[in-house]
Formats: structure tokens, C-alpha cells, sequence
């Protein structure tokens, strides 16, 4: 059957909204990694007295990107819910309000703490777009177009990865044409001082609260999901309840309780944070789920039939996270820390160069912010291109054995980065650009797998919970970032090499799951 103009023209838009919504999503994502050297380094000398250790950084750096983690799960249950109880669109535009205004008050944090807690609440909305957005446009569009939409989607938020780096790249270039255009628009000279101090990192943070005007686009363009509006119609969305919410909410306490206790400043046995990580692991599977667990005791009855049976959606639920937690826990474990590993190179081969007197050692010739805006940029090109091309090779030989060559090609670039290489030259940037690719395929893959093993009726709760969940699980290796760089001797490098054992886990997963290739999309 052919649709009319109206319906083709609401499809474009929401399209658009979602890809959009995506690139900012990226773009707000790579704000942080962009800036964390300098931001940490300028607050926790302000608040300490001294500049932190290698060591303090990159334990605070691991608590403030568990923190984001552990927001975004929490949003993409959350905002998945409201999508599933009051519809897509509604749900798309507080969440993209959310992570747009909160990320722009980070310009404003005087503590790490502060980021930490506005990257927590930021995060939570973009966890939710992430899910409301890819069930949107997989509920919108034909089935046969699904595969390079889900590309696109991955494709979208690594543009934004590499606008936040060309953001960051341009300012250090032009700070100075910011500083006086600021000042002849009216801004204090001392506001303008504070905001663009220290590489302007105040400046670029302030900067990720534009994405709010999409807001008012997807509110005036973008229709409503025919199948979310068909589930309201047969009265199954009321079974959503606003009380479920509170599981969520102890679900949150948990994640956050797991973050405090691997707090630096925190002196507490081993033994005790083991057992808090344990049991509130526990309370955070239990809390998320809570929601998708009521509304499916209440749909099953004498009414409706028995239209749901817990166990299959839970089951896909669980290995929807674990699937995501091995693509994540790789992102944010080695990916992710390729620009500040980038700028501490760089700072080191200085540092050494001035105390012994013999020039800097071969390689590129770059401040620490542009080497972390190079390395940022070439990890973003390259995730944007294989995005597209991980969903094609999907439709082409199958879900699970895709899967399968990414954990494998993930396996060997990873170690391959970091073990081989220490002086910032074009050949470290094109393995970066090789690692960005494809460690990063995995987001063309997820958008394009969790939506078809759930039904409409809980499709963004259950992808939310499968894709968002996988980042606690990335949180609680992230938090051992800080141990295992003290661990190892060659500190940040062989800590972030060890992360890709996490892609062996996921080779073995991926044969558990089914095999969703030619089928339809499930009502």
C-alpha cells in the first residue's frame, strides 16, 4: 500500500528530529572527553591546593564517566517508559531538553563533584533519546529501509563525536576571536576571563546547551508512532503505572552507590566495596526492570489474553544489556580515552624535552588540546563511516555473525593501539582513525538488532533497559580505571590494552541470542 504525502513528510521529519537528536547526542558525549584534562586538572588544583596525580586524574576521570554511565541507564529506563506510556514524541522532547540544558551548566561547576553530578542528570537524558529515537523511526519506516537507517543512527552521533572535536579544535585556535567578540557583544571583561581560562574548557561546556532548539522542531514536525498510537488505542499503554517509577528510582540509588564507594578520597577495604558492588548490582537490575516486570503482570489478563510471557522478555532484556555492556565497556574503557591519552603523551614528550634540553621527540607538532582534538576527530571519522557499513554487512550475512567479526576486530585493534604506539605522529593518528571505526561499529549493529526482539508495546522500555543497562555494566569497569593504571607499570595505556579482553566475552554471547535477519519487526 502506498502512503500518502502527509505520512512520506512525517517520516522525513522524524528522521531528521532523531538523526539530529543523535549528532547532538554525540556531540554532547564528546564535549566531556574533550575537556577533562583541563577541567579536572583547573578544579581539582582550585580545590586541593596542588595539581592532582596521574593517578587522582584518572580515578576522578573514571568516577565522572561512571557517573554519565549510570545516568544514562537510569534515562533510557526512564524515558523509555514515559515513550511507552505517553508516546515517543512527548517523551523525545524532554529528553532532549534535559541533556541539552544540564550538559550547558557544567560551564558553571566549581568541583569535580559538580561535573559529576550535572554529567549524571545530562546523561539521563540522552540515554533516553537514544532509546525513544530508534524506536520512533523503526516503528516509522518499512522494514527493508531498516538496516542503513540503523547506520545512519550510529553514523548520526559520531558526526556529533567529531563536531564536539572540531569545537574544541577551533577554539584553541581562535580563542582570542571568541574572547573579543565576546566582549563587544556586552559580556564582562571578568566573565569572559573565567569562561575562557584555562583553554576555555568553562566555554566549550556552555556550548552544549544549543541542541534545547530542537525541541521546538520535533514539537511543530514530527507525527506520533501509528503503532505506539494503535497499543494506546487498544488500552494496552495504561498498564504502564506511574508507581513502577520508584523501582527505577532505587535502581539509581544503587548504580550511584556503587560509583561512591570507589571514590578516591573514600578509604574503604577492598573486600566492602566488592560486596556494595555486588549487592548493588543486584538492586540495579532489580530496580530497572521493575517497571517492564508490573506492566506485564498487569497485560496479561483474562482482558487481553495472554499477550506477554515475562521470561522471553526478560531473557532478551538481559542479553540485550550484556551484548551492549561488551560494545560499551570497550568504548569507554579504551576508545574514549584516546584524547586524554593523546594530551598526556604530548605533555610528557615536552616535559622531557625541556629538562633535557634536546627538543621534542619525532612526531607532530601540537599543544596537548589539539593532539586530544585530533585523536578525538580521527576516532570520530572513522566510527562514522562503519557505522553505516557494520548495519549493511548485518542485512548481508546476519546479525550474530557480524557481531561476532566486530568483538573480533575490536580484539586485535585495541591492544594493537596502545601497546605499539607513544609518539603523537600521522601513523598514531591513523590507528586511532582505525580504532574509532571499528570498535565503533557496534552502534550501527545495536539500533538495528534490539528493536527487533521486542514487541511495540514494551520496544523503547526493553531496548532502553537492553542498550542504557549495558552502560552500568561499562560503569563498573570504568571505575577501575584509576586501580589499573596504578597497577600496571605502563599505567594508562596497559589499563586501557586490558579492556579488550571484554570482546572475548562478547564473541560467546552473541551465539545465545536469535537470529532476527529477514524477519519483520514484532507487533
Amino acid at each position: 500500500m502506498s502512503q500518502s504525502p502527509i505520512s512520506n513528510f512525517g517520516k522525513w521529519m522524524a528522521l531528521t528530529a532523531g538523526l539530529l537528536g543523535w549528532l547532538f547526542d554525540g556531540f554532547e558525549m564528546g564535549l566531556f572527553p574533550l575537556v577533562a584534562r583541563p577541567a579536572l586538572m583547573d578544579l581539582l588544583t582550585a580545590e586541593y591546593g596542588q595539581q592532582p596525580t596521574p593517578e587522582a586524574f584518572s580515578a576522578w576521570l573514571g568516577i565522572i564517566t561512571s557517573l554519565f554511565l549510570v545516568g544514562a541507564a537510569t534515562g533510557g529506563v526512564l524515558f523509555g517508559w514515559l515513550g511507552d506510556r505517553f508516546g515517543r514524541v512527548r517523551a523525545m522532547m524532554l529528553s532532549v531538553l534535559t541533556y541539552a540544558l544540564v550538559s550547558g551548566l557544567c560551564g558553571f561547576a566549581t568541583s569535580a563533584w559538580q561535573i559529576g553530578a550535572l554529567r549524571f542528570i545530562a546523561s539521563l537524558g540522552m540515554g533516553g533519546e537514544w532509546s525513544l529515537g530508534v524506536a520512533l523511526i523503526n516503528e516509522l519506516w518499512p522494514d527493508r529501509s531498516l538496516a542503513f537507517l540503523a547506520g545512519l543512527i550510529g553514523s548520526a552521533a559520531n558526526v556529533g563525536y567529531l563536531l564536539s572535536a572540531l569545537v574544541g579544535f577551533g577554539l584553541g585556535r581562535y580563542l582570542e576571536q571568541v574572547r573579543g567578540g565576546l566582549l563587544n557583544v556586552g559580556v564582562s571583561e571578568g566573565f569572559v576571563e573565567h569562561v575562557l581560562a584555562n583553554g576555555g574548557w568553562r566555554f566549550v561546556m556552555m556550548i552544549g546547551a544549543l541542541p534545547a532548539l530542537l525541541t521546538f522542531f520535533i514539537r511543530l514536525y514530527v507525527p506520533e508512532s501509528a503503532r505506539w498510537e494503535n497499543e494506546r488505542n487498544k488500552g494496552a499503554t495504561s498498564h504502564w503505572a506511574s508507581v513502577d517509577l520508584f523501582g527505577v528510582l532505587v535502581g539509581g540509588l544503587g548504580a550511584i552507590a556503587i560509583v561512591a564507594v570507589w571514590v578516591p578520597t573514600v578509604a574503604l577495604p577492598l573486600a566492602v566495596r566488592v560486596v556494595v558492588s555486588v549487592v548493588g548490582f543486584v538492586i540495579v537490575f532489580k530496580g530497572y526492570t521493575y517497571p517492564v516486570q508490573r506492566f506485564l503482570a498487569r497485560s496479561d489478563s483474562p482482558e487481553l489474553g495472554a499477550l506477554h510471557r515475562a521470561a522471553p522478555t526478560y531473557r532478551r532484556m538481559v542479553f540485550g544489556a550484556c551484548l551492549s555492556g561488551v560494545a560499551l565497556l570497550g568504548t569507554w574503557g579504551s576508545v574514549q580515552q584516546a584524547p586524554p591519552y593523546t594530551s598526556s603523551l604530548i605533555s610528557k614528550a615536552a616535559a622531557n624535552a625541556k629538562s633535557s634540553d634536546q627538543g621534542m621527540p619525532s612526531g607532530l607538532s601540537l599543544t596537548p588540546q589539539e593532539g586530544s582534538s585530533y585523536a578525538q576527530a580521527a576516532s570520530a571519522f572513522g566510527a562514522v563511516i562503519a557505522t553505516i557499513l557494520a548495519a549493511l554487512l548485518a542485512d548481508r550475512v546476519g546479525r550474530r555473525m557480524t557481531y561476532f567479526l566486530l568483538c573480533l576486530g575490536s580484539l586485535i585493534i585495541v591492544p594493537g593501539f596502545y601497546l605499539t604506539r607513544d609518539v603523537v605522529d600521522e601513523s598514531y593518528f591513523f590507528l586511532v582513525f582505525l580504532m574509532g571505526a571499528i570498535t565503533a561499529t557496534f552502534y550501527g549493529w545495536l539500533p538495528l538488532y534490539l528493536p527487533e526482539i521486542f514487541r511495540t508495546s514494551v520496544r523503547a522500555t526493553g531496548q532502553g533497559f537492553g542498550f542504557n543497562f549495558g552502560r552500568i555494566l561499562a560503569a563498573i569497569g570504568v571505575l577501575q580505571l584509576g586501580n589499573l593504571t596504578s597497577l600496571f607499570e605502563g599505567g594508562l595505556k596497559m589499563a586501557c590494552a586490558s579492556f579488550s579482553a571484554v570482546y572475548v566475552v562478547g564473541m560467546v554471547l552473541i551465539w545465545l541470542v536469535p537470529e532476527t535477519k529477514g524477519q519483520t519487526l514484532p507487533e
